[in-house]
C-alpha cells in the first residue's frame, strides 16, 4: 500500500518559513493534485516528498514508513518534471532503459517493460528517434514512460504540461488520467491550473503561503469552499464577490453595498444581525432577468457561439461576470438586472474570510457532540 502521509511538515530557508505545518493523508491509488498560485509552496512540498528537498520539521511517511532520512533513490518514487529532462544523445529506447540498466534489471525484463510502456503511451514507433526529433507532446510521453517503466509506488508530477500548447495540454491531461486508471498507482500532481486540478484529481489540496486552505474532492471544493480564497481560486471563471451586511432587523435579508437587497437562503443568522459579510455567487448561477435582485452596467460581452460571457459592474463598483449558455442579445453599455437563486449563494465572514455555512456546521457538530 502506497499511502503518503504528512504530519506537521515544515520547511524553512534560514528565518523564512515557506511550508508552515502541513498535515495531509493521501490514500493508496488516489490521484491528488496540489494547486495554488505561484510561490504558494506546492512544488517545494512535492520535492520534500520526493526527497530532493530536506524537511525542517515533521514527518513524511510512504506506505507506513517514515522516510525523512531515506534517500530519494530509495523511496520507490518516480518524478516527471516540467522540463522533459531527457538525455539528448540517447534514443527514446535508451532513455527508457537507462534507469533500469543502472539497477541491473535483466535484459529480457527491460525489453518487456519498454514494449508494454511504449505501446501504452503510443510511442512504440518513436523508439529509435532522439529527443530533438520529437514534438513537445511526444517528449512528455517519453518522460512519463521513463517513470512508468520503473514501476514506482508513487508517481510525482511537477507541472508536466506547462510547456505544451493549449490543445495538447487538454489531450495530455486526458492521457495522464487514463494512465492513472490503468495503473492504479498513487499519483501526486502539481499545477497552478485549477482546470487541470478539477478535471484530473480524486482529491485536491489548495495551497496558499505554505498552508493547505482546503483538501477534498473537486466538486466538494467547488460547491462548499471553506473560505473566500478557495471560492475564488476553484472555478473558471472565478466566483463573483459582493460586499454586504446581514440586515440588523431581518436576519433573512442581506443588504448589499449598492443599496440593493437579496433574500438569504435561510433565516438562521439571528446571532449575526448587522454582520459584515461577503456574498459569493458563481457566474453560471446568474441570469439576466427583468426585476432581478441586482443591476449591473455592462462593460463588455464575449460571444463564443455556444456560450457567452457578460462582464459588468454593480452600482457599488463590484466586478461581475455572468456566464450565459448560447448566444445573448446583451450589448456593452447597456444595463441589466440579474436574478440570483438564493440556494446558489455563498456567504463569507468579511473579516476572517471563512464560509459561514461551514462555520455553522462546525458549531452544530460541537453542540451535538
Amino acid at each position: 500500500m502506497a499511502n503518503v502521509t504528512l504530519k506537521n511538515v515544515r520547511k524553512s530557508y534560514g528565518a523564512v518559513e515557506v511550508i508552515k505545518g502541513v498535515d495531509l493523508d493521501i490514500r493508496h491509488g488516489e490521484f491528488c493534485v496540489f494547486v495554488g498560485p505561484s510561490g504558494c509552496g506546492k512544488s517545494t512540498l512535492l520535492r520534500m516528498i520526493s526527497g530532493l528537498e530536506e524537511i525542517s520539521g515533521g514527518d513524511i511517511a510512504i506506505g507506513g514508513q517514515v522516510v525523512n532520512d531515506v534517500a530519494a533513490a530509495d523511496r520507490g518514487l518516480a518524478m516527471v518534471f516540467q522540463s522533459y529532462a531527457l538525455y539528448p544523445h540517447m534514443s527514446v529506447r535508451q532513455n527508457l532503459t537507462f534507469g533500469l540498466e543502472n539497477i541491473s534489471t535483466p535484459k529480457a525484463e527491460i525489453a518487456r517493460k519498454v514494449e508494454e510502456v511504449s505501446r501504452m503511451l503510443q510511442i512504440d514507433a518513436l523508439l529509435d528517434r532522439r529527443p530533438k526529433d520529437l514534438s513537445g507532446g511526444q517528449r512528455q510521453r517519453v518522460a512519463i514512460g521513463r517513470a512508468v517503466v520503473r514501476e514506482p509506488r508513487v508517481f510525482l508530477f511537477d507541472e508536466p504540461l506547462s510547456n505544451l500548447d493549449a490543445e495538447l495540454r487538454v489531450d495530455m491531461r486526458g492521457e495522464i488520467a487514463a494512465l492513472h486508471r490503468r495503473l492504479g498507482n498513487t499519483m501526486i500532481y502539481v499545477t497552478h491550473d485549477q482546470v487541470e486540478a478539477m478535471t484530473m484529481a480524486d482529491k485536491i489540496a489548495v495551497l496558499r503561503a505554505g498552508r493547505i486552505e482546503q483538501f477534498g474532492r473537486p466538486l466538494d471544493l467547488y460547491n462548499r469552499p471553506a473560505n473566500i480564497f478557495v471560492a475564488g481560486f476553484i472555478g473558471s471563471p472565478k466566483m463573483n464577490f459582493i460586499a454586504g451586511e446581514i440586515d440588523a432587523q431581518d436576519p433573512g435579508l442581506l443588504r448589499l453595498g449598492s443599496g440593493e437587497t437579496v433574500q438569504l437562503p435561510r433565516s438562521g443568522f439571528g446571532q449575526r444581525r448587522g454582520m459584515k459579510v461577503t456574498i459569493g455567487v458563481r457566474p453560471t448561477h446568474l441570469r439576466p432577468e427583468a426585476g432581478g435582485a441586482i443591476s449591473i452596467d455592462v462593460d463588455s460581452v464575449e460571444q463564443l457561439g455556444g456560450e457567452s460571457y457578460i462582464y459588468g459592474r454593480t452600482s457599488g463598483g463590484a466586478p461581475i461576470t455572468v456566464h450565459s449558455p448560447g448566444q445573448t442579445e446583451v450589448r456593452p453599455g447597456s444595463g441589466i438586472a440579474l436574478n440570483i437563486p438564493t440556494a446558489a449563494l455563498h456567504l463569507f465572514d468579511t473579516e476572517t474570510g471563512v464560509s459561514l455555512r461551514l462555520e455553522e456546521e462546525a458549531e452544530a457538530e460541537l453542540e451535538s457532540a
